[in-house]
């Protein structure tokens, strides 16, 4: 049994498997083609999964997305330690384009995060030695990875880490504000 939570933004759902637990610790199916498409509408195919291991609490990656036509729907889940874990609506003309959602993802509650394409997404870790693995709908492309600032004051987002204290990359700290970004994502299309 899957159940399926959409957040605010409805296409970004909240799943959280089955957990059978006994004395020998527990089991859970964590990845079930048919049950993701029966429960949460989810039929595309997964073609890649990035396993991240971020040493430091308050280790920010993102905010992340591919451009088109290499666009990529994520599932993210926390392997150990736990996250704070965001997607950006950036689909030019959506109801909600520029807000976000999130939700603390940790090991011992095997919640995932489905982010389909048309989001920025980014998370930043709420432990050390955090893993994350993220299954995506299309193979890494670096020609069409793209990114957006994850302190722009224009997304509000709440981060459990300040500029100071944020432990990123290079290449995060430089990434385009929305009012910057380019309209990669139109609402509506497919």
């Amino acid at each position: 049994m899957l159940q399926v939570r959409p957040l605010t933004i409805p296409e970004v759902l909240l799943l959280t498997p089955r957990i059978l637990r006994d004395e020998r610790g527990w089991f859970c199916e964590s990845y079930n083609l048919r049950t993701l498409a029966e429960a949460a509408g989810i039929t595309c195919g997964f073609v890649q999964d990035n396993h991240v291991l971020s040493v430091g609490k308050g280790t920010i990656r993102g905010l992340h997305f591919q451009a088109p036509p290499f666009a990529q729907g994520k599932l993210v889940r926390a392997l150990r330690g736990a996250i704070f874990d965001v997607a950006v609506d950036i689909r030019v003309g959506s109801p909600t384009f520029g807000r976000h959602v999130s939700a603390v993802l940790d090991a011992a509650g095997g919640s995932q995060l489905w982010v389909p394409e048309g989001f920025a997404h980014g998370y930043c870790t709420l432990e050390p030695d955090t893993e994350v693995l993220y299954k995506t709908t299309s193979y890494y492309a670096p020609a069409a990875d793209k990114g957006l600032s994850w302190n722009d004051p224009a997304l509000a987002i709440a981060w459990p880490v300040g500029v100071a204290t944020a432990i990123m990359s290079i290449k995060d700290t430089a990434q385009p504000r929305l009012s910057e970004l380019a309209g990669y994502f139109r609402y509506g299309q497919d």
